[in-house]
Order: structure tokens, then C-alpha cells, then sequence
């Protein structure tokens, strides 16, 4: 599929447009292609479960108790290092 690449001059604030750098994948990465990106999660209705949400903020407060050890921790407890 061959797409016509038409030009367009749009105006961001500079905080949009440093957001859409922070989302950017790969320093090659245009800001069309993070906003296709963008797009299509939402068009696609890529939200996250309520399991998910649940999982990660179980994540957060392991890491706030200190429930964590680092990779050269695990190592070390499996013999790896």
C-alpha cells in the first residue's frame, strides 16, 4: 500500500510537542508516526483492564514497601553471579 504524503503546518504548544517527543519510540521516529501510533490505540480501544490497573499499582506499592530486589540481587540468591 502506497500512501500520497501530503504537507501541513500545525501549531503545538511547546509542551504538546515535547510530549509527543517523550513518545516517541526510536530517535528516527516522526511525529506522524507517533500520532498514527497514538491514534490507533485509541481507535482500536487499547485501555487497560481493571486487572491490569490492579497489577500495576500492587507493582507500585511493592516497590514504595521495598518489596523489590535488584537483578544482581537475583543472581546472586540463584547462583548466577
Amino acid at each position: 500500500m502506497q500512501y500520497t504524503m501530503e504537507q501541513s503546518t500545525i501549531k503545538l504548544s511547546k509542551k504538546l510537542k515535547n510530549d509527543l517527543r517523550k513518545q516517541m519510540n526510536h530517535p528516527g521516529e516522526t511525529y506522524e508516526m507517533v500520532i498514527a501510533r497514538l491514534l490507533k490505540i485509541t481507535q482500536e480501544g487499547d485501555v487497560l483492564s481493571d486487572e491490569v490497573i490492579r497489577n500495576i499499582e500492587e507493582g507500585i506499592a511493592d516497590i514504595k514497601a521495598g518489596r523489590v530486589y535488584t537483578s544482581d540481587q537475583v543472581k546472586r540468591k540463584l547462583g548466577l553471579k
